[in-house]
């Protein structure tokens, strides 16, 4: 398999981090969706990050289905989601918050960092300010819920939910280092921590 897209994308890291703590080999192709335009469209007309091909060939797009059929391709104890159905759907949850903690987070890089200062539309900054914060402090929440009690969201071992949170976490702070702090969001700092310190994590450095 070919992964393609820069580390600076949280959605590409999540899944280069993922497809390695899951034991699937792949080989990646730092390609920008900005400097490497042609280069990139060559793979995926469309260019979007991450697109992932696959042995077979099939070209795959959006991190959150590149990562739904890699859990295909591996043994129940290298999956990355709980088992339980209860714990699934807290997972799910979880990672939902952390997908729209990016979401947001690269909503508000593009308004301030692309966008002309006399372009920007003030309320619509505000909005989506306030909804990352909103992202932010419930996703502080729900690490806070077990971070004292297991070593991770969901037992022993680092699941997606706690890939996709630490993913979330690393590129905000890198970003927009206001957002997050170790008074307003301290689980979720002190996960961001211990996961940045694994091997998955070093490895696919953010860019």
């Amino acid at each position: 398999m070919k992964l393609i897209g820069l580390l600076d994308s949280p959605y590409v890291r999540r899944v280069a981090i993922s497809l390695t703590r899951m034991g699937l080999p792949f080989t990646h192709e730092p390609l920008s969706v900005f400097r490497d335009y042609d280069a990139f469209a060559a793979y995926n007309p469309v260019v979007k990050a991450p697109t992932l091909i696959t042995d077979a060939g099939v070209t795959l797009m959006d991190s959150g289905l590149i990562l739904e059929y890699a859990e295909r391709l591996v043994e129940a104890d290298h999956s990355l989601l709980p088992g339980d159905l209860a714990d699934l759907a807290r997972a799910q949850r979880i990672t939902g918050l952390a997908m729209a903690v990016c979401e947001k987070a690269i909503q508000v890089v593009y308004e301030l960092k692309l966008r002309p200062e006399d372009k920007r539309h003030q309320p619509w900054l505000e909005r989506i300010n306030g909804q990352l914060d909103h992202a932010c402090r419930l996703l502080d929440a729900e690490v806070a819920e077990t971070i004292d009690t297991t070593p991770w969201l969901f037992g022993e071992r680092p699941l997606q939910a706690d890939i996709s949170t630490a993913v979330a976490c690393c590129f905000t702070l890198k970003m927009l280092p206001s957002v997050l702090s170790s008074d307003r969001t301290p689980s979720l700092i002190a996960l961001s921590d211990r996961a940045e310190a694994l091997a998955e994590f070093q490895a696919w450095p953010h860019d």
